[in-house]
């Protein structure tokens, strides 16, 4: 007798033989035991997580000659049929294949007929999704009112592709991804029925490489055991027939990325690849690798979810404390963008390779976790001391900036020379200095545009100097009757009488006094200035 492949030798065929789906098996079995059966089902969910298995057995107890607890006895004469494939009252229909209208036109026609025997006639419709529009539409009469000995079951991987008219006649099951715990307790269970020997962290990585579908665990785990025939399935040979790598190399390749060693990581990838593992592979379990640090760092309690041995978690603890949450951010936006870049690449050792030099490079990109991972670097330089910036990096007077960082004494001078100027300008004139923008608004508006760019500067009598540019049309602004507006204003504003000087100045005249004139709203906004930073720190 040839072989059978484990997930179809093992596939349920009892309600309780189903793992993972309790909430779907107890609402339809109680549906059989109050014969409160529906018309049409939809059951969606990934692959391999039982709907057509679940299907089969439904068809098979609502026919069943002996049922028990709503659940087939699987011995009667129906219930054989149906488990062989031979019965006349369950049609499985690929809709993959049998997409057009006339595969429906032929439902529809073959639904008037009655069983030969049993109860109900059961359409099982795999892919559901994959049926043309025109097959839809043809679908939607006989699936809102077929007779009463019809059952439509719809599966489907891809819900959202069904048409709102479908779904709203049929009542709607969510399959979940089946938990590793009870992937691996299943997978235990099947080892032990084919007398296979196999270490309990062997089954465990075939579950969590499964993801969630127990028959891709299944499938992967012949394979396991067909490579060692014979032999007792070890973690290392599983990891060696699915291409898969250890933790302990995810260890070593986050050390080289936090040490920024660029050959270390190149380095390691290809003993890696020369090992026979698979980048592809090696990128998704180091994603998932990244993710367990991240958790660990988000709350306490949660060796539970990481699903790792003893040994694996306390390597884990400690390299959680070594890295921040931004950088493990980082690397998994990273990694996880690769994932779906280096499934259909022909040189997926090349991207693999570009993405550690970004994890150990972050001065490769402009994104905000990257940035924020430089400054962290530049900090800890800077605490340690051993930080300067090169010649090349400094902008524009960038010599005087080192100057000014190396002699802190003569800046702590310069910083106080504000404060020693002012004590020299009367409190009135102060007042409205920092008051000017407004009371120029209160001027006529011929006036504006030349006191908006003056200069305010302290007179040798105490009061207020307003400096203008003699460019031919400051003189307007200088006439005594426009000095007795401005002082009138200034008197109002601040309820004191100042003396007021509008005076003409040549702006090259400016320039060449080597600015020792004093600009009272310049040094003003640096006494603020210096205010405002001091009580920041």
């Amino acid at each position: 007798m040839s072989y059978t492949a484990l997930y179809r030798k093992f596939r349920p065929q009892e309600f309780e033989d189903v793992k993972g789906q309790e909430h779907i098996v107890t609402t339809l079995q109680n549906q059989i035991k109050a014969d409160r059966i529906g018309h049409a089902y939809l059951f969606c969910g990934t692959r391999g997580t039982g709907k057509t298995t679940v299907a089969k057995i439904f068809a098979k107890a609502v026919n069943c000659q002996n049922p028990s607890g709503g659940s087939p006895c699987g011995e009667c004469a129906s219930c054989r049929a149906i488990a062989a494939g031979n019965s006349m009252n369950v049609i499985e229909i690929d809709a993959a294949s049998n997409n057009g209208v006339d595969n429906i036109r032929e439902i529809r026609e073959e639904v008037a007929y009655s069983p030969t025997e049993g109860k109900y006639k059961v359409y099982i419709i795999d892919e559901v999704h994959m049926l043309s529009i025109g097959a839809f539409n043809a679908l939607l009469k006989t699936l809102e009112e077929p007779p009463s000995y019809v059952i439509f079951i719809l599966a489907t991987t891809e819900a959202h592709k069904i048409p709102i008219t479908i779904l709203s006649r049929c009542q709607r099951y969510d399959f979940k991804r089946i938990s590793i715990g009870t992937i691996a307790s299943r997978l235990a269970d099947l080892m032990e029925r084919e007398q296979v020997e196999a270490e309990a962290k062997a089954i465990q990585y075939i579950a969590r490489a499964a993801d969630g579908s127990m028959r891709d665990a299944l499938s992967l785990l012949d394979q396991c055991i067909a490579f060692y025939l014979g032999e007792k399935l070890t973690y290392d040979h599983a990891l060696e027939v699915l291409g898969a790598v250890d933790t302990e190399v995810f260890s070593r390749m986050l050390r080289q990325i936090l040490a920024k060693d660029v050959p270390g990581a190149i380095q390691l990838l290809d003993e890696l690849i020369a090992n026979g593992r698979e980048p592809g592979q090696f990128v998704a379990d180091f994603t998932w690798y990244l993710r367990n640090l991240l958790l660990l760092q988000g709350s306490e309690g949660m060796e539970d979810v990481l699903d790792v041995s003893s040994e694996n978690l306390l390597l884990l603890k400690e390299e959680a404390q070594m890295v921040g949450a931004g950088q493990l951010m980082r690397f998994i936006r990273i990694f996880s963008d690769l994932s779906s870049q280096v499934r259909y690449a022909a040189q997926k050792r090349i991207l693999v390779e570009i993405a550690l030099v970004k994890l150990c490079k972050p001065e490769m990109e402009r994104d905000y976790e990257s940035l924020a991972e430089r400054i962290a670097q530049l900090e800890q330089k800077l605490e340690k001391g051993m930080y300067a910036p090169p010649a090349g990096e400094l902008p524009q007077g960038g010599a005087g900036m080192r100057q000014d960082l190396q002699d802190s004494g003569s800046g702590m001078e310069r910083q106080e020379e504000p404060r020693e100027l002012l004590k020299a300008v009367p409190e009135d004139v102060r007042l409205v200095v920092q008051s000017w923008k407004s009371i120029v608004q209160e001027l006529p508006g011929s006036l504006k545009p030349y006191l908006k760019s003056s200069r305010l500067e302290l007179s040798e009598g105490g009061g207020l100097l307003i400096s203008l540019d003699d460019n031919g049309t400051g003189g307007f602004a200088a006439t005594e009757s426009h000095r007795q507006q401005v002082a009138a204003i200034i008197s109002k504003r601040i309820g004191k009488d100042i003396e007021v000087e509008i005076k003409l100045q040549d702006s090259q005249d400016a320039k060449g006094s080597g600015g020792q004139s004093l600009d009272l709203e310049e040094l003003i906004n640096r006494e603020i200035n210096m205010e405002i930073t001091v009580e920041d720190e």
